[in-house]
């Protein structure tokens, strides 16, 4: 049949042409895992024995690329050998005649050192026994590497140790195998963790031809656990404590508490006393130490006990020993007052208190012993067993006697010998009693319940001489004239009585001490006193006398009385001027001084009574003098200047008399030195002054003021000029030089470092000039005197460009404003000037950009600094801003600048709303799919921009209008179908046009959508713009049916859509994702369907069939796409049909088959009887094969029924032009026309590996008659092969 041999066609040239398929010889191939993306992976070569030129491919295009003519492989993603050690692709090459040989080719993926060490079952901690022995394992850890070789073999080693130290970081090791083990002793008081950085490290391997070991670390924590090990430790001690004698009995005294060492343990601990025999407890469990029997201080052998207590805790430590501590604990008891003190006979500390007391004792005195004199033969001690305080006690005398003695002491503390001593002798007479009694009471006053003890001393007297002589007085007041001669009677006699008689009575009398007796002697007898010497007698050497008058009885009893004898004056002395008298005095000051004069004559009396007086002499009346005191004063202040003698000395005479007879004087001079002060204030010649100076003249002259001063002496008058500080006063210096005695100008001049100016600094300078005394380093009077300095202008001043006002000028663009912006103004601080303005230059802007000279002549500057608007083209769309550079010159200066500083003058250009909004031009082609565009989705945009600024350029978008124009050219309005938003960007406006209302899927054609942009400022400008969308109908719906699930569908839905775009370069847009619920009416058990446009850029779609052919045209593609699940390709959507439905398809399908046995037989028939013309037609049109490429003629659909393309040689899905001579010639009867493409439904079914591989041998032909020209047309010229690429879709032919 013909369609029979149209089949066979390809295998017929092929096996008449002879040409051998290319063969592979490659099974695997090696790839490292660290080849860089871009890099060789490996070369396929492939052999012809025909020469010819091959192509090679692959299948896995995501990991390898290869290029096509060389067949050399580069790497696409990157390679993990440990994710995939190994793949398997297909290669296929191919000689352009024989169909692509193929076949399997395995990839083994090298191992690269690009895997550290991972430790495994992280983290990593453990809890080990502080008494874990040596070398035991701790831990073990375990790092795994997914390399191979060397590069998967770990070690370990231990970086740091946590904490730090030398012992420390040497504590634990590691083994190869990854176990930590213990090097050394543990000890949880010392440390209760650590922590050991691990280190694993590979054997190494190459990466990137580099040798690199490959590493990683973690951390080991170890906390250690404390064991009973350690004995348990008392807290705070050392202890001690107190407790009063005689408490109740638990009584606490005091705690003791420790701890178990072991501080992870904490044992239970309870506590005990091991002492025996001691009145103490102790709490087992608390520590608490009470009193467990009677105290009394004084039965104990020491205040102080010392209790052991023993510490124990409650288990036996891990060697099964008792763990335990003792501590000492010092309990003081104190002393309560419980006993009174008693008295003892005998001496201390001979004493034994553990007698009984006594209470009678004896002793003697003799009589009238002296005071404080104890009575002999007495031992008594007092003594009280209390301690401290308690212990202490009074001792005092009772019974008629008592007032008698006294005891000593009279407080005791503790133990104390006890004494009687006289307190008064006279009360001890042995004529009045031969025997006297005391009571001494020890009472006791901090225990007034039992206080008192009472001992009875009994004292005997012993009788004594006891009579001396006694004078009636003790002292006796004589006196005798100094300078009498021997022999004189001071007193005729002076006696003394002794009661006693006999010899015991006579009484003999001499003076004492013998040095006396030089000037005074007495009559042994009688007693009376005389000169004995009157040469002594010298009242003003010595004037009273004392000696003493001794009365010796037989018995040689003395008594003796008090002789004062006073020696009486005699007027032999004159007075005596003490001290000289040489004054300095300050003039203006009064003289006072005192005359200091002494007369050694008796004091009091008129011989040594003074009086004082001033002889006549040149300074006499100028002076007085108090006659009684000798007090001398000026009568006025002495004034320097009065004195005639140069050196200011003034001489007074002062004579000192007494009273006496005969009357005795002395004189003395008193030397009084006036010294000169400064009295006198310099005076300036006049009373004020006026100068005047250029300005800039440092260091000159202004002028010159005078002083004088009237002191005499040249320090006092000297004269220093100074200026008062004030404002301005810095600038000047003065400088003082003498012209005389008292007489001195100051020179004042400029400050050489000043340089003054008129116009800064002010005109007139008032400064006060000082003239000041200077006396030594004190400072004097001072005058003042006013001078006005006056600066004299040049003019040597810039000129200055005042700010303007307004400081940034609008003018408004378009000559809408004329004549004057604004004035500027100048000033210079000289007094003379003439000012010009002159302009410099002109800067332009737009923005921050230079717009060159278009401003250079809109503004003039005139020279009064009047700034003009020159012109009418002022357009601030092209410059904004105008910087004027302008200075100021006065034409007066005399030295200096003449110039101002260059001020610039900004004008800011003020937009007018001039310019219509413009749209920009758009390159692209909108498309919208209206069953997949949803309310809000943005099918298109446009843009443009407003030349004018703020308000006047912001732009608003709105629709205007929207019309369908359909395929017939027929246009229909809607209204609401699209919305536009409006975005700022940059210095543009975006609008985006957005669905407004859902669109009509049905509707089949091209909407017109018109645009406005407006600004937003009167007056409004506005403009228009029409975009094109192309909607894309229903009718380009495609259905594609997969094998798969639904959920596998969508999980890999970007995958197919990938492959899909790359076959048709199309969009994809999915509409839906679905199952399908009947599939008996395909082929295969299809289990859902994915419903898509395919959809170009420029606005076509691809149907059913263009969309075929593209899958086809690419079996890679197509073999993914098949691999993933598509199994047929079809319009609209799959409707499951009715059980009505299916029994009508029966039976038309039976008829069908029926007809169609009919018209295959008729075919038959005819085709038989026609073969020799078809035979011919195959002839040429082979001729025609050998100019034309096979791949050109499938790459569009034909015109439906038949096997060539529109007359107008355009393919409406690839825009490629067909030549209308490339006829294969089956068109020449109608009846061998057929349809390729007129099929409803295409199946596609995967290739087989079978047919994948070259198929060898020759064609068998079936009519031998037709060889000849098979083979002639075979041997012409190898075809030129035409290859059209469709880089993008341009019709709008939908």
């Amino acid at each position: 049949m013909a369609w029979r041999s149209l089949v066979l066609l390809p295998f017929l040239l092929t096996a008449v042409s002879g040409n051998t398929a290319p063969l592979f010889n490659m099974t695997i191939v090696y790839v490292p895992e660290d080849l860089e993306l871009g890099q060789h992976a490996f070369q396929l070569t492939a052999t012809d024995i025909d020469g010819d030129k091959l192509t090679y491919s692959i299948s896995d295009t995501f990991y390898f690329a290869v290029q096509a003519d060389t067949g050399d492989v580069t790497l696409k993603n990157y390679l993990d050998r440990e994710t995939l050690p190994r793949l398997t692709i297909v290669v296929s090459v191919s000689d352009g005649i024989n169909e692509p040989v193929s076949r399997k080719l395995t990839v083994i993926v090298e191992d690269r050192n690009d895997n550290a060490p991972i430790f495994q079952h992280l983290p990593y901690q453990a809890s080990i026994p502080e008494n874990m022995t040596l070398n035991s394992v701790v831990f073990t850890v375990f790092a795994n590497d997914s390399d191979t070789g060397n590069a998967s073999k770990v070690s370990y080693s231990i970086e740091e140790v946590i904490p730090d130290s030398m012992k420390n970081r040497w504590l634990f090791y590691i083994l190869p195998n990854g176990n930590v083990l213990l090097n050394g002793s543990l000890d949880y008081a010392k440390n209760t963790f650590y922590q050991l950085k691990i280190l694993a490290k590979d054997g190494g391997g190459m990466l990137h031809n580099v040798l690199v070991f490959q590493q990683s670390s973690t951390y080991l924590s170890l906390t250690i656990r404390d064991l009973p090990n350690l004995d348990p430790r008392f807290l705070n001690e050392p202890y001690s404590g107190s407790v009063p004698e005689n408490c109740a009995l638990g009584t606490p005294v005091l705690t003791v508490s420790a701890m178990d060492r072991d501080t992870g343990v904490n044992d239970e601990i309870s506590y005990s006393i091991t002492n025996a025999s001691v009145p103490f407890a102790i709490n087992a469990m608390t520590g608490t130490i009470t009193v467990s029997g009677p105290l009394d201080r004084e039965q104990l052998p020491s205040e102080e006990l010392l209790l052991e207590v023993t510490a124990r805790e409650k288990n036996l430590d891990i060697y099964g020993k008792v763990a335990q501590a003792s501590t000492l604990v010092a309990v003081t008891v104190t002393d309560v007052n419980d006993n009174k003190p008693q008295f003892y006979h005998c001496s201390l500390p001979s004493c034994n208190f553990l007698t009984s007391a006594q209470n009678n004792f004896s002793g003697n005195i003799i009589e009238h012993s002296s005071s404080r004199l104890p009575v002999s033969n007495l031992s008594i001690v007092a003594h009280d067993p209390d301690k401290g305080i308690n212990s202490s006690y009074e001792l005092y005398l009772q019974s008629t006697n008592a007032n008698a003695f006294t005891v000593s002491p009279a407080k005791i503390v503790g133990t104390g010998e006890v004494q009687l001593l006289v307190l008064e002798p006279s009360a001890v007479d042995y004529e009045i009693s031969h025997v006297m009694v005391v009571q001494i009471i020890a009472n006791d006053t901090g225990n007034p319940t039992d206080c008192c003890s009472t001992a009875t001393v009994t004292i005997n007297l012993i009788d004594s001489n006891d009579h001396i002589p006694e004078f009636p007085q003790s002292t006796y007041n004589l006196s005798v004239m100094e300078n009498s001669p021997a022999g004189t009677i001071i007193t005729p006699n002076i006696t003394a009585y002794d009661p006693d008689s006999g010899v015991l009575g006579e009484i003999t009398y001499q003076l004492l001490p013998e040095t006396i007796r030089q000037i005074f002697t007495v009559n042994a007898t009688t007693g009376a006193v005389l000169v004995h010497n009157g040469s002594f007698l010298d009242r003003e050497t010595r004037s009273i006398y004392y000696a003493n008058l001794q009365a010796k009885d037989g018995g040689n009893l003395v008594g003796t009385t008090v002789l004062e004898i006073t020696v009486l004056d005699e007027n032999d002395m004159a007075p005596i001027i003490t001290g000289s008298y040489f004054i300095a005095v300050e003039e203006g000051q009064n003289v006072r001084t005192q005359i200091q004069a002494i007369d050694n004559d008796e004091p009091g009396s008129l011989n040594s009574k003074l009086g004082f007086r001033i002889l006549p002499g040149p300074f006499s009346k100028n002076f007085t003098i108090n006659e009684t005191t000798g007090e001398m004063h000026s009568k006025e202040p002495l004034d320097r200047e009065a004195l005639e003698d140069e050196q200011g000395q003034m001489v007074v005479t002062v004579e000192v008399y007494d009273h006496g007879v005969p009357q005795l004087k002395t004189t003395v001079n008193v030397t009084i030195t006036v010294g000169d002060i400064n009295d006198n204030v310099p005076v300036f010649l006049n009373q004020s002054y006026e100068f005047s100076v250029f300005e800039d003249s440092p260091g000159s002259p202004v002028g010159v003021v005078e002083a004088t001063d009237a002191d005499r002496t040249e320090i006092n008058s000297r004269i220093s000029f100074l200026l008062q500080r004030s404002s301005g006063s810095s600038n000047f210096l003065i400088r003082s030089s003498q012209l005389g005695q008292g007489h001195y100008r100051g020179l004042l001049s400029v400050d050489p470092d000043v340089s003054l100016d008129y116009d800064t600094l002010q005109q007139k300078f008032f400064l006060v000039v000082l003239a000041e005394n200077m006396v030594a380093d004190d400072v004097g009077a001072t005058a003042n005197v006013s001078v006005v300095v006056h600066i004299l202008d040049v003019n040597d001043e810039p000129p200055t460009i005042l700010p303007a006002s307004p400081e940034n000028p609008h003018v408004k663009e378009n000559g809408t404003q004329q004549g004057l912006v604004l004035t500027l103004v100048a000033s210079d601080p000289d007094t003379n000037h003439s000012l010009v303005f002159e302009e410099l230059a002109v800067a332009c802007f737009k923005g921050a950009i230079s717009a060159g000279e278009v401003c250079s002549d809109w503004f003039m500057l005139a020279p009064n600094g009047s700034v003009l608007v020159n012109s009418s083209d002022i357009d601030y769309e092209v410059c904004d801003v105008v910087d004027l550079t302008l200075r100021v010159e006065d034409l007066y200066t005399e030295k200096g600048n003449r110039y101002s500083q260059n001020k610039t003058l900004r004008i800011f250009i003020t937009d007018v709303n001039d310019n219509a909004p413009v749209f920009l031009p758009i390159s692209e082609t909108f498309v919208v799919v209206p069953e997949i565009s949803p309310v809000d989705l943005q099918v298109a945009t446009v843009k443009a921009t407003d030349a004018d600024s703020g308000l006047e350029g912001t732009i608003v978008f709105s629709i205007v209008r929207v019309v369908l124009v359909d395929d017939n050219g027929v246009s229909r309005p809607f209204e609401n179908l699209f919305k536009v938003e409006t975005i700022a960007v940059d210095n543009s406006y975006v609008g985006s046009i957005q669905v407004a209302s859902n669109l009509d899927g049905s509707l089949k054609g091209e909407y017109q959508v018109t645009v406005e942009a407006r600004d937003s400022k009167p007056p409004v400008h506005t403009a228009q713009t029409v975009l094109n969308i192309f909607a894309v109908d229903q009718s380009y719906r495609v259905c594609l049916q997969f094998v798969t699930t639904v959920d596998e569908v969508q999980s890999n839905s970007e995958n197919i859509k990938g492959a899909l775009t790359a076959a048709t370069k199309a969009g994809v847009y999915v509409a839906a994702i679905r199952t399908v619920e009947d599939t008996r009416a395909s082929q295969v058990e299809a289990k859902s369907v994915m419903e898509a446009y395919f959809v170009y850029s420029n606005g076509t779609a691809l149907d059913i069939n263009q969309l075929t052919v593209l899958i086809q045209s690419d079996p890679l593609i197509l073999a993914d796409l098949v691999d993933m699940g598509l199994a047929i390709i079809g319009p609209g959507e799959v409707v499951k049909p009715t059980k009505e439905t299916e029994l009508i398809g029966i039976i038309a399908g039976l008829a069908a088959f029926l007809v169609v046995f009919i018209l295959i037989m008729t075919l038959v028939l005819v085709l038989t009887t026609r073969s020799y013309k078809r035979k011919l037609s195959a002839t040429k049109a082979l001729k025609v094969a050998t100019t034309f490429s096979p791949a050109v003629a499938q790459q569009g659909a034909g015109i439906p029924g038949t096997n060539q393309y529109n007359a107008e040689g355009a393919n409406p899905m690839l825009n490629v032009s067909i030549d209308p001579s490339h006829d294969l010639g089956f068109h020449e009867d109608t009846i061998s026309v057929a349809s390729m493409n007129s099929l409803d439904e295409n199946t596609v079914n995967a290739p087989g590996e079978d047919n994948l591989k070259a198929k060898k041998g020759k064609a068998q032909v079936t009519d031998p008659t037709n060889e000849e020209v098979l083979v002639a047309a075979l041997n012409l010229k190898e075809p030129t092969k035409t290859a059209y690429i469709n880089n993008t879709f341009t019709t709008t032919d939908l």
